[in-house]
């Protein structure tokens, strides 16, 4: 696969810091943007300030993808709290890590960067340790259901939330491996 994409070999995966909460701030703005642009307004266009960006890697672990020192993609897991959403669509387990906000920079698509960050969610669901990733998407063009799947995530149900349809999906760390 380096072969294909070299862009691939450039790119490391840690965690965020207070530091990066500007350029990841700039980055969902971007993607926003963008989703904006291609589906119209949703939840997809909501801009996120650098003070919730800050909170939300004080809060849980967000994820970075760089190339070089540029930050082209992240991912946020936070711990699932079944007694804050209706969690009965998701398989019943002792402790799970819901995953937000998975974003690639536009200009940085199609070249593997999503599913490296997924590939890292995975390993630190197993790390962690839980015995589950949930998530949901958007059932709809602007949605990201098909490429979860393809990362392994199986769909558990359907819902709608404030109008907007919703897929759930799960990948479960002792069945998956």
């Amino acid at each position: 696969m380096a072969a294909k994409h070299p862009f691939l070999s450039d790119i490391s995966i840690g965690v965020a810091t207070a530091r990066d909460a500007s350029p990841l701030a700039a980055l969902r703005a971007a993607v926003a943007r963008d989703m904006k642009r291609q589906h119209g307004e949703g939840g997809w266009s909501a801009i996120p300030g650098k003070a919730t960006v800050l909170r939300q890697i004080r809060a849980s672990r967000v994820l970075v993808a760089r190339a070089s020192d540029e930050i082209v993609g992240t991912v946020r897991l936070t711990s699932a709290n079944s007694a804050a959403f209706d969690s009965s669509a998701f398989t019943p387990v002792a402790s799970a890590l819901y995953v937000l906000g998975l974003a690639v920079a536009p200009t940085a698509r199609h070249r593997g960067i999503g599913r490296r960050l997924m590939d890292a969610a995975k390993a630190a669901a197993r790390a962690w340790p839980v015995e589950a990733l949930w998530l949901d998407a958007y059932d709809g063009a602007a949605g990201a259901g098909p490429f979860y799947r393809r990362c392994g995530f199986r769909e558990v149900g359907r819902t709608t939330f404030d109008g907007v349809p919703l897929i759930y999906l799960e990948w479960l760390t002792a069945s998956q491996g």
